[in-house]
């Protein structure tokens, strides 16, 4: 039965298909369904929304000519090669520390390995404006429009999770002194400063304490009183010789002869050994107590970077303002790691992660003025030499955590003994982050470092954060999976992408006393993609993902469907005002849920996205 114009909103609402309603009268709408079983686990899978499967679309109009005009399918996409781009996060403040927030492209200069670029894209992201739901604009659509007027008032929309902090503590490193501090420190600011739409997780570096992303405060509590010294190094015991890991990098990987005859003296007089004759046993003392402490160095950095790497996966997966508070006295990154501390930096930039960083050792003290500090040795040179390394060593260490902050847009609170202030200054994101892209020329795919500057055209006093480089690929990014990504990386965003303008809208009817329908409309205006001429018709490609979030921002499922137009010149002048719209169904229980709705293009890669919510009752 064909269903009037004029009756179809109201017919299609006790259908539960009301948002869809005045494409389908056009018959341009595109249908899918799936089925989801009841909310999925906390932990998220690693999913893929862009290729998500979804029950075949109702048929659309028929051209007796050639065929649809619009049609679904669920082959992959190929999408258009895009030139390698380099993207540098820029934080810019003022003298007391405040945000600067009005630069345009013009202000910045960019310099890759000393030479000048062209910044070819720029963006202003500001994580910390995000929130649930926007309210639904009023519309010059007359068809949308229309619908919004016949359109019941929204329900209460529900708390949902807008911002997700995860307190990372570098348990490898972290003496039991500093530790105790700062997890007492961290439990006064989480009672403060937690919100009803913040979502907060303990993790640690070893893996051995670890809390979920929750409101419950109890449970954080009982995660940071868990938490313990973990080093592989028995801080009880003092070694013979006394070697630490800075020092071991020097006599090993660098061959520093006064590093080593440094250690070797320290063995003589803990050794109680004769100088004269037993000089080649205490070097090769040294030389062993050198290649252990490298050893479990390394094993621990490395650790330590792989579960920053983890930290930052999971929270890639959160749709909100996402911030990752790093405590830790710093670490030793050597050549070996470096590639390892970039991919950190790199990874956290595409997912939208600040990493902002906390010294843990609070005030800084000069061990050459600290007496407790001195081994067993009496060799005056033995006790300078070592008390200088441990100098350089604190500072190198520290460092790592000032360039994982430069890196991602975060902030570096250290050599200072409020750690509970520190908590409070570093839990949120900056309030404005520039975004500079740019195409390295004559880049060679030889996976060598590359130093990076940004600079301000006028700097008037002000301060930048930014990366400090980045490592050349090794090889061309594959074009197709390069775009799965960013479908990925937008479905798990809480960020407007505003190519095109595109709307979400939601509706819901009960199947039972605990099981719903819901069903949402995803309406695109085409006004903006950039149709490809083709025997006539207009064509161009949509990759359309509609994904769900229950109330505390875990990923539950995504729909995802391609849309093939190929339209003529009639139609698509019909649709100018219209715009297509994209429906899907999913099978939930009651509760809160985020949507998301992420919109692809292929012939001119435009991308939009959408935030909804609802709350079924």
């Amino acid at each position: 039965m064909k269903i009037p114009t004029q009756h179809c909103t109201k017919h299609a609402f006790r259908l539960g298909l009301r948002l869809a309603c005045g494409a389908v009268a056009l018959g341009l709408a595109i249908n899918a369904s799936a089925q989801t079983a009841a909310p999925a686990p906390a932990s998220p899978p690693n999913p893929a929304p862009a290729t998500a499967g979804a029950n075949p679309s109702t048929p659309p109009a028929q051209s007796a000519e050639s065929g649809a005009e619009v049609s679904t399918h669920d082959n992959p996409v190929t999408f258009q090669e895009r030139v390698n781009l380099v993207t540098v996060q820029v934080v810019v403040r003022d003298a007391r520390g405040a945000v600067i927030t009005n630069l345009k492209k013009e202000d910045f200069r960019l310099f890759d390995k000393g030479k000048p670029q062209t910044i070819a894209r720029f963006s202003i992201e500001r994580p910390g404006a995000l929130v649930a739901a926007a309210p639904t604009p009023a519309s010059n659509n007359p068809l949308e429009a229309e619908e919004q007027k016949s359109q019941p008032a929204p329900a209460n929309q529900p708390a949902v999770a807008t911002r997700f902090v995860a307190y990372q503590f570098d348990d490898l490193h972290l003496g039991m002194n500093d530790l105790t501090q700062s997890r007492v420190a961290a439990g006064k600011h989480i009672d403060k400063s937690l919100h009803s739409t913040d979502r907060a997780a303990v993790y640690t570096s070893s893996g051995q304490t670890q809390q979920d992303f929750t409101g419950d405060l109890s449970l954080l509590h009982q995660a940071l009183d868990r938490i313990r010294a973990r080093s592989q190094v028995d801080p009880t015991l003092t070694e013979c010789p006394n070697v630490s890991y800075y020092m071991a990098d020097l006599i090993i990987n660098k061959n520093d002869q006064q590093a080593l005859q440094a250690a070797a003296l320290e063995a003589i007089d803990c050794m109680g050994l004769d100088p004269s004759s037993q000089m080649d046993l205490a070097t090769t003392s040294a030389k062993v107590a050198a290649q252990r402490q490298i050893g479990i160095g390394e094993q621990e950095s490395r650790l330590s970077l792989l579960a920053l790497k983890n930290t930052i996966r999971r929270l890639s997966v959160m749709p909100g303002e996402r911030v990752i508070v790093l405590v830790s006295p710093g670490f030793l990154t050597l050549d070996t790691h470096i590639q390892e501390l970039t991919e950190v930096v790199d990874l956290a930039n595409r997912s939208k992660v600040v990493i902002n960083t906390l010294d843990a050792r609070g005030l800084y003290t000069d061990p050459l003025g600290d007496a407790s500090r001195f081994s067993q040795t009496s060799n005056t040179f033995s006790q300078a030499t070592a008390l200088l390394y441990l100098r350089t060593s604190a500072t190198v260490e520290g460092e790592v955590l000032g360039e994982i902050a430069d890196g991602t847009a975060g902030a570096w609170y250290h050599n200072n003994n409020d750690l509970e202030g520190g908590f409070n200054k570093i839990a949120t994101a900056p309030e404005v982050i520039y975004v500079l892209g740019f195409s390295p020329e004559n880049l060679k795919y030889d996976g060598t470092y590359h130093k990076l500057k940004v600079s301000l055209v006028s700097d008037r006093g002000l301060t930048l954060q930014a990366r400090r480089g980045y490592f050349a690929p090794r090889q061309m990014a594959n074009p197709a999976e390069q775009a799965k990504q960013e479908i990925h990386e937008a479905v798990f965003s809480r960020d407007p992408l505003t190519d095109m303008p595109v709307a979400v809208r939601t509706q819901f009817y009960k199947t039972s006393d605990t099981q719903a329908k819901l069903s949402v409309a995803t309406r695109i205006d085409i006004r903006k993609l950039p149709f490809r001429k083709e025997n006539g018709r207009n064509v161009d490609n949509l990759t359309i993902v509609t994904a769900i979030f229950d109330r505390n921002g875990n990923f539950l499922q995504a729909i995802g469907k391609t849309l093939d137009m190929k339209l003529r010149d009639a139609t698509l002048a019909s649709r100018l005002s219209g715009g297509i719209s994209v429906r899907v169904d999913f099978d939930v229980t009651r509760g809160g849920y985020l949507i998301r709705s992420v919109v692809r293009d292929t012939e001119g890669q435009l991308m939009a996205a959408e935030n909804g919510s609802v709350e079924i009752p």
